[in-house]
């Protein structure tokens, strides 16, 4: 399985943030859910039993913990630590009806979870060395758990979703409103 990342559409890093908010959302990692989202980012369909699949739960523990990190520094040793655990072996690909782009190759015998911390490493190092910084987070909404890949230009982002940051921002105006 390969797993593409583009500097305009991180597909890859779209693909593990979707993949921890479904632990995170208290939906159940099962092998057909594993499925159905790598085929909705446009990846070849995964071969996958529900064998591995508690692999896999831990393989996302351990990307929500690189994705709570705030510190560029501390993300780039966790990053580093996992490239030489899971190295990415990186290659361009071309799939049909795409342009070239990097993936992480992984050979037969690789298990699921293995490709997902290597697919994982490669992806969060070419975001930290392209953005010089943590452009991830945890959406600062109450009551949102979700994580997101930043991909704006200018501030920080701190919400999942423009939903959740009009939530927020409505919220406040009400306060004020009511003093």
């Amino acid at each position: 399985m390969h797993q593409g990342f583009g500097d305009d559409n991180p597909r890859g890093l779209y693909f593990l943030v979707d993949l921890v908010n479904t632990g995170q959302a208290g939906t159940e990692l099962t092998a057909a859910a594993l499925k159905g989202l790598v085929e909705r980012h446009g990846n070849p369909p995964l071969q996958l039993t529900d064998a591995p699949i508690q692999e896999l739960r831990e393989a996302a523990a351990i990307i929500a913990g690189i994705l709570d990190i705030k510190d560029e520094d501390e993300a780039a040793d966790a990053i580093n630590a996992l490239l030489d655990q899971y190295p990415a072996q990186p290659r361009l690909v071309r799939l049909p009806q795409r342009p070239w782009s990097l993936h992480a190759r992984a050979s037969q015998d690789m298990q699921p979870a293995h490709w997902l911390l290597c697919t994982a490493a490669l992806a969060l190092a070419l975001w930290l060395s392209e953005r010089g910084y943590c452009a991830w987070g945890r959406c600062e909404a109450p009551g949102c758990d979700r994580y997101f890949i930043d991909t704006g230009r200018r501030s920080p982002q701190r919400y999942c979703s423009t939903r959740c940051g009009t939530r927020v921002r409505v919220a406040a105006h009400r306060s004020q409103q009511g003093r």
